[in-house]
């Protein structure tokens, strides 16, 4: 990389993950965060705490398609184009490496993302010019070397599965067929770690969240489509009809549901899909945000929060 970009000095120490971020903003470590396509004040755990730590900041600016919860409280916003509004690569889930192409003219003043970084880098000290999507995908591929092969013609219509190390590679669309990247694998014997909250008979119950399928993360785009919202318009509780009738609450109706950071107002509903002393909500309705309730613990390897487990109570709403 010092090659490619002519420099010397790179780090090459790991930097911080985005939700070892966020509470550094609240300690002061962290002074300024510049968020690009996310949307952390609807997806981060605790909530009410984490918007705490974003009031802490001295700058925020967000880049974004859209005026999303965090991009109210930005110092500066930087309206981009969204994926029909430009040309470049996706890479996807799947390792797939595909084309996309611009095919109508964003609103407004909308820019590219990659223009707007190149501006900014550009004023603070490092000149950095590309004439097109295809120099930068181009410079990819000459520092990357499982993107080495693919070549913006060689995806014009179909796409290529990374690694592809030579442009004579056919890619790989299956990993592994052979062996694994170390031998026959590698295996480690770990010790169970408790979560950290547990029920108890004020929080009887455990919530776990997850997504619909009509909606994404946290509805930035999905939110706005109306067919989508006609089959998932609002956030739910799914609860076992044993645990209603334990605590007296019936299909239908609205509850709150609180943990000991937090409490949201939602429908119930009683489902067979679940599991006996937890229930479940998605994660994408801003206005009944189930992020209020989760737990800010990090797992300690991956640094991810206990989205999936925390203690909750469940009452009718007055």
């Amino acid at each position: 990389m010092e090659k490619a970009w002519g420099v010397t000095g790179l780090p090459d120490k790991n930097g911080l993950t985005v939700t070892e971020m966020v509470p550094k903003a609240h300690s002061g470590e962290i002074k300024a965060l510049y968020i690009i396509g996310e949307n952390p004040l609807v997806s981060d755990p605790d909530l009410n705490h984490a918007e705490k730590c974003f009031h802490h900041l001295d700058f925020l600016v967000v880049q974004d398609i859209f005026m999303t919860e965090t991009a109210q409280m930005a110092d500066v916003v930087f309206p981009t184009t969204c994926f029909a509004e430009k040309d470049g690569t996706f890479s996807n889930t799947e390792r797939r490496v595909q084309r996309i192409r611009k095919a109508v003219t964003g609103p407004g003043s909308v820019r590219d993302d990659w223009k707007v970084t190149c501006d900014i880098a550009t004023r603070m000290g490092y000149p950095m010019h590309y004439p097109d999507s295809r120099a930068i995908f181009e410079e990819i591929a000459s520092v990357t070397p499982s993107y080495a092969g693919i070549t913006y013609d060689r995806i014009a219509d179909v796409g290529i599965h990374w690694p592809c190390p030579t442009v004579q590679h056919q890619g790989t669309p299956v990993l592994h067929t052979q062996q694994f990247t170390h031998g026959k694998g590698v295996f480690h014997a770990i010790d169970f770690i408790p979560p950290a909250e547990k029920t108890d008979d004020e929080y009887p119950l455990y919530l776990t969240t997850g997504r619909v399928l009509y909606q994404y993360h946290t509805g930035t785009m999905t939110r706005k489509t109306e067919g989508l919202n006609e089959r998932a318009p609002a956030n739910f509780v799914e609860i076992s009809a044993g645990d209603a009738e334990k605590f007296g609450l019936a299909d239908g109706e609205m509850v709150k549901i609180a943990s000991r950071r937090g409490e949201i107002v939602s429908k119930l509903s009683v489902s067979e899909k679940a599991v006996s002393g937890t229930v479940f909500m998605p994660f994408h309705f801003a206005e009944a945000a189930a992020n209020k309730l989760t737990n800010a613990a990090l797992d300690p390897v991956s640094k991810i929060p206990e989205y999936k487990v925390c203690a909750v109570k469940v009452v009718k709403a007055a």
